[in-house]
């Protein structure tokens, strides 16, 4: 597979047809538009060009009240999801229908505003009861809450807290006046509460008095009628704002059944949004509007089709050299290489002019994970997991890992009947709690016995892998031009490891002694000055550490099957100790289920650390752009293209 090519489109069209040509090709798929920067690099033309008002202010607001009923609808009238369960499939004249929209919207609209009732209802049942609990304390107080006192006495409500004594309280506003008198309303582990009688001149200096033994004077503004007679209103309030709460509540949830629709909705708002969002990038005039982008350049046919049905003029363009940093990246994927999108685009997007790396990196990537993991129980479930996720039609990285899970899963079971693995020795174990008898898968080789020749196969495995990726890079300067560092830099090397072989072998030291020979030239040949001595001690020593280094971390390979199948063993042992088969069972699985989702994750990391790291670094540039057409984006459905 390769880097899909790309196509530089300039449209110029009217501006009365600006809505529906972006319309269409937003239904189309496969053009990313931005600013005409040819056009405003051009003073005359950028004087002329102003920034277009497609309603992205309004769109997202409109989105947003859809969202917010969607909410309020999962709060009141949840419905229950199956797990990994697929979105629906809609039609795109269904999905395009802006009628079911508007009346979507006015359903949104009244949703939103049953909400802010239930809001308002919660605050006013939250003030209510504090007013009632505030009123408690002078519930058993037979006097009417705005009596002030009478012609010649003054009537005040006061507190302290619970520890301070009634004694002290009395003493404290007698030092003011002996004309005074405290009535006890009520207590609690809080506070007291009392009623302070008092002339109408002393009350003042009654107040400040007691408020040296922690006295708090109490009031309550507004109130007429007897704390009693207060609480008991609120109380029938708070009855009346229980029933208002609940004929708000049925009301959402009478629309239960409407909330696929509000789904619908809130993607085709969603997709206006990406449209206006698209629109405001493009610049016009008051009869024209300006637009640039790239499209793929299999795509220019279905491009030119849709735009020939507007007045406009256009054209295609292959993008100039200067071009490639800001060309968009689209990788041409098959079934076998589209889930490695995962690693790629985690680690970097390829460059314009770089390399696809997924169909080379495909069958190292499965064969090690693969390798590493090596058990067919685990291999199965990575294959039920595989097929559960891609049921449920994901997208995006869920997708690409759904592959990953299918492909990984075969290798794992391929190299698990190959090691004699299933889920560690489980069946050994059951066979001899059940029978007593000794039993054994067949295997070519397993991780416990055979550790150094697995050793030795990780790194010849490493040796290929790292071998491929210098072959890619060669192949790459020699269309580049660059023979001379294709020849120095990878050639010189493959000489020097086939003369390695060689002697390893016992057959001659000749080629060992012409890749030295090379290795020592190439510095020469392409060195300047003193470059040329240090260069040769610059090359032999950063190649051969590197090398040494690269290949040595294929060892992860061993270590990781070994631990797996370890571990696997250990926790079947500790099952089988009671000598019980359901207790066995049991401990098994749970253990084997932790190593499974340990190594799932932990041979992932170390398999994109061999790739990102050994395998990319021999030819890879990466800093590519992603491709991101205006199309109809969805969060709750699946469109199906007519």
């Amino acid at each position: 597979m390769a880097i899909v090519k790309m196509k530089k489109l300039r449209v110029i069209a009217l501006r009365d047809q600006r809505d529906a040509l972006m319309d269409q090709l937003q239904r189309l798929g496969c053009v990313e538009v931005h600013e005409p920067e040819d056009m405003l690099s051009d003073p005359e033309a950028a004087e002329l060009l102003r920034p277009e008002r497609a309603g992205l202010t309004e769109a997202r607001g409109r989105e947003a009240e859809m969202g917010s009923a969607l909410r309020v609808m999962a709060r009141y009238a949840p419905e229950k999801h199956k797990l990994l369960a697929a979105r629906p499939l809609v039609s795109e004249a269904e999905f395009l229908d802006g009628a079911a929209l508007e009346k979507d919207l006015d359903l949104a609209r009244k949703i939103n505003d049953w909400e802010s009732q239930l809001r308002r209802v919660a605050a006013d049942e939250s003030r209510l009861r504090d007013e009632i609990e505030s009123l408690r304390p002078w519930e058993a107080l037979d006097v009417p809450l705005e009596t002030a006192g009478t012609k010649t006495c003054a009537l005040a409500l006061a507190n302290v807290p619970a520890a301070v004594d009634m004694e002290a309280v009395a003493d404290a506003a007698e030092s003011a006046t002996e004309a005074v008198q405290l009535v006890l309303v009520s207590q609690d582990e809080q506070q007291k509460c009392f009623l302070v009688i008092a002339m109408k001149g002393d009350m003042g200096a009654v107040m400040d008095a007691m408020r040296s033994v922690g006295c708090t004077p109490v009031s309550f503004p507004g109130m007429t009628g007897t704390a009693r007679d207060n609480i008991d209103q609120r109380r029938r309030q708070l009855e009346e704002l229980d029933v208002r709460r609940r004929d708000l509540e049925s009301a959402i949830t009478q629309e239960r059944g409407r909330t696929a629709d509000l789904r619908l909705s809130c993607d085709r708002l969603l997709s206006e949004a990406v449209q206006a969002e698209a629109a405001e990038r493009l610049r016009g005039t008051d009869s024209v509007v300006a637009l640039e982008g790239w499209c793929p350049a299999p795509e220019e046919a279905a491009v030119t089709k849709c735009l020939n049905g507007f007045d406009c003029a256009f054209e295609f363009a292959d993008p100039a050299p200067d071009e490639y940093p800001d060309v968009p990246v689209k990788l041409k994927n098959n079934l076998l290489t589209k889930p490695l999108n995962m690693v790629t685009e985690m680690y970097s997007l390829p460059a314009y002019t770089g390399v696809d790396p997924n169909p080379l990196m495909a069958p190292f990537f499965i064969l090690f994970y693969g390798m590493m993991m090596a058990d067919m129980g685990y291999g199965l479930l990575m294959l039920l997991m595989g097929f559960l996720l891609k049921k449920s039609r994901p997208r995006g990285m869920m997708a690409h890992m759904s592959g990953l899970l299918i492909m990984g899963g075969v290798s794992t079971f391929i190299f698990g009947a190959v090691t004699g693995g299933f889920f560690g020795d489980f069946l050994t174990q059951v066979v001899k709690l059940t029978s007593g008898k000794d039993f054994a898968l067949p295997s070519l080789f397993t991780p416990l016995n055979d550790t150094l020749a697995i050793l030795v196969g990780s790194m010849a495995l490493g040796m290929v892998h790292i071998i491929t990726g210098m072959a890619v890079s060669f192949v790459r300067k020699i269309k580049s031009g660059q023979v001379l560092d294709a020849v120095f830099e990878e050639v010189t090397w493959w000489v020097v490891f086939a003369g390695l072989a060689c002697m390893f072998l016992l057959k001659t030291n000749i080629v060992l002694y012409v890749g030295v020979a090379m290795v020592v030239a190439g510095p020469i040949i392409t060195g300047k000055g003193m470059g040329k001595i240090t260069g040769i001690f610059g090359s032999l020593y950063n190649h051969v550490t590197g090398f040494f280094g690269d290949i040595l971390s294929y060892s992860r390979l061993m270590a990781l099957m070994l631990a797996g199948s370890v571990i696997a063993q250990v926790f079947n042992t500790l099952g089988a100790i009671p000598g019980n088969i359901v207790v066995f069972v049991v401990i098994s699985m749970v253990g084997n289920l932790l190593n499974f989702a340990l190594n799932l994750l932990g041979c992932y990391v170390h398999d994109l650390r061999l790739q990102c790291l050994e395998f990319f670094n021999k030819f890879y540039e990466d800093g590519g752009k992603p491709f991101r057409p205006l199309d109809m984006q969805t969060k709750f459905v699946d469109i199906v293209k007519e």
